[in-house]
């Protein structure tokens, strides 16, 4: 599951339990960019954003960091990280965890049609969007090669979002329950985001 997590906060930890349940994942890693494609560049560090999702996922045994992307620098990019992880662990089976809203979008991904053939994706509905996450190959608008790569899975609503939680830092306001305590406690600690200590 990448992203920027900046910061990590509950909609993303449930949309790995979610994930892992709709595949029936033994693991899911965690893999925070070093540069976003698409993305404004974060506002933690590398380093920083590791550091929280350790602290979100700490109490879960099958949720764990890969740090790829931050080791390698640079723009990040799936392809090349999948092409890294699958060396790097020949005999594990990967899955590529995408919103539905994203599902739509990656015929326009680097090199789509390669990390079809490495990867299952795995398109979590989110709320409010459309599709429908219980039936098989209901995306004819995709191509061929991505239709029977893709898993369906349903998420929880929760209109939570890591751009929300930083302006509440900055205006002083509270983020209790948004992200998981120890998360909220990091932010705090590590001054990130204009945070102070709200109770």
């Amino acid at each position: 599951m990448g992203g920027t997590f900046d910061p990590v906060h509950i909609g993303h930890l449930l949309a790995a339990e979610a994930a892992r349940e709709a595949a029936d994942l033994s693991e899911v890693w965690f893999v925070p960019t070093s540069v976003p494609v698409h993305k404004p560049q974060p506002g933690a560090s590398g380093a920083q954003r590791r550091s929280l999702v350790e602290a979100a996922i700490a109490d879960h045994p099958s949720f764990r960091v890969e740090a790829a992307e931050l080791d390698r620098q640079g723009a990040s990019y799936t392809i090349d990280t999948v092409l890294e992880l699958r060396e790097r662990y020949p005999d594990v089976s990967f899955y590529w965890i995408v919103g539905s809203d994203m599902r739509d979008d990656l015929p326009h991904w680097r090199r789509i049609e390669e990390l079809a053939r490495l990867v299952v994706f795995i398109a979590l509905k989110r709320p409010g969007s459309g599709g429908d996450a219980g039936r098989a190959n209901d995306e004819p608008e995709l191509p061929a090669y991505l239709r029977d790569r893709i898993v369906r899975g349903e998420m929880p609503g929760i209109g939570i979002s890591s751009t929300d939680i930083r302006r509440r830092c900055a205006e002083g306001r509270t983020i209790r329950y948004m992200v998981p305590e120890r998360v909220r406690t990091e932010i705090e600690r590590m001054g990130l985001y204009g945070s102070r200590t709200v109770d």
